[in-house]
């Protein structure tokens, strides 16, 4: 069972959260090129390794959010509410975060 750790509500099922997709910083409207659009719409980067992402609680509080999740082992170390592409400074410097993991498996200290 994999377990999102939601700012809000703590860690829950996946089965409540629908995943939005990688968290990617908007162009500018007015000066963006097609080629900037694209990259955008289209284009991921499919790390494996640590990857900022963006998730909504469809189950529970129905918040956006962002997390931090490791794309091979499904472990999330940290989340925030609100629509940034990195988190706050506040959680950056948090070592960790709010973290969550599967059963069985201590979070990492």
């Amino acid at each position: 069972m994999i377990l999102v750790p939601c700012p809000h509500c703590g860690p829950r099922n996946v089965s409540e959260f629908r995943h939005v997709g990688e968290a990617t910083a908007r162009p500018a409207v007015a000066s963006a090129t097609p080629e900037q659009w694209r990259d955008y719409l289209y284009l991921r980067r499919n790390p494996a390794g640590w990857t900022i992402e963006t998730w909504y609680h469809r189950a529970g509080c129905r918040a956006y959010f962002g997390a931090e999740r490791h794309t091979v082992t499904n472990r999330f170390r940290r989340s925030w509410l609100g629509g940034q592409v990195s988190p706050p400074a506040a959680v950056a410097a948090l070592d960790g975060g709010v973290e969550a993991s599967s059963p069985g498996t201590p979070p990492s200290t």
